[in-house]
């Protein structure tokens, strides 16, 4: 079965969707329809932009959004068995198994953007990759620690990401080093995404994809918060809703895939860190980058 994944924040770089700008009609028209939407011209900073504004939270989001939903819409034999995306790319994933309409899927991802900024200026927090540790360690050092710290991205296995206020981030780091991770390092984050710092953004969310009308999938969604297999509106909008203040489960949501009968995982986006992951969660199955 042929499932396809989709990249979150982080992937962006200049001149993403610019070939596909120039190449294919559906793809223009698109992007045009985009620069409408969010009421600048986020097409002439993906393909000209620095990457200071690429960095601009109002564009990061959207632009990611945009290569890699417009690249799907453009490739000849898309036809998903199965769909995943990291973070921001579940709400790819969801355009393109037809959940959700490209207008909608571009302003939830615009609203999403701009609340998760409002919610890291309120208090400072931010994120840190953990490498060669166990999960139930990673866990259970996050637990002991006195101030918000959690598990944030399941990545593949002994590469987690934590999430939460600056100081207990950094005694978490600390006491990951002393029982063994080879490296424990803060990431140059706006905050602390996929925690409970994000309450404020999951409220203000919450509000919008309640009132977004959402379709059943053409296939199954394996969402971030549950990596199951989901079918069904309601409870795709319900998980969506979760999404923010919960971690992001990449290495369950691989596995489950695979254990469904996922036989080779296509990206679809800027970038090839899923391809990079999906390798490190097992080398038996094939991955290509759209």
């Amino acid at each position: 079965m042929k499932a396809y994944v989709f990249p979150g924040q982080g992937a962006q770089f200049t001149g993403m969707g610019k070939d596909l700008y120039e190449n294919a009609a559906v793809a223009r028209e698109l992007f045009e329809k985009a620069n409408e939407i969010l009421g600048f011209r986020i097409t002439d900073i993906m393909f000209e932009g620095t990457a200071e504004q690429l960095k601009e939270t109002k564009v990061t989001q959207p632009a990611v959004f945009l290569h890699s939903v417009i690249l799907a819409k453009t490739l000849a034999d898309f036809q998903p068995e199965m769909v995943a995306g990291h973070s921001l790319g579940e709400f790819s994933a969801l355009v393109a198994s037809g959940a959700l309409s490209f207008e909608d899927g571009l302003k939830l991802v615009s609203q999403r953007a701009l609340a998760m900024q409002k919610a890291c200026e309120i208090t400072p927090s931010t994120m840190a990759a953990v490498l060669n540790l166990d999960d139930t360690i990673v866990e259970d050092i996050c637990a002991s620690i006195d101030g918000v710290v959690v598990a944030a991205n399941y990545n593949c296995p002994g590469q987690l990401v934590i999430s939460g206020e600056f100081k207990a981030v950094e005694e978490a780091c600390e006491k990951m080093k002393e029982a063994g991770a080879k490296r424990a390092l803060l990431l140059p984050v706006g905050g602390a995404f996929h925690s409970p710092m994000m309450e404020p953004a999951r409220e203000e969310l919450a509000a919008a994809i309640e009132a977004t009308h959402f379709n059943d999938p053409i296939c199954p969604v394996y969402q971030n918060v549950t990596a199951s297999a989901v079918k069904d509106a309601a409870t795709i909008k319900k998980n969506l809703i979760i999404q923010l203040t919960a971690p992001v489960k990449w290495t369950q949501s691989v596995e489950q895939m695979i254990a469904d009968g996922a036989t080779s995982f296509t990206e679809v986006g800027p970038g090839k860190v899923l391809v990079g992951l999906v390798n490190k969660i097992n080398k038996e199955v094939t991955t290509i980058s759209a």
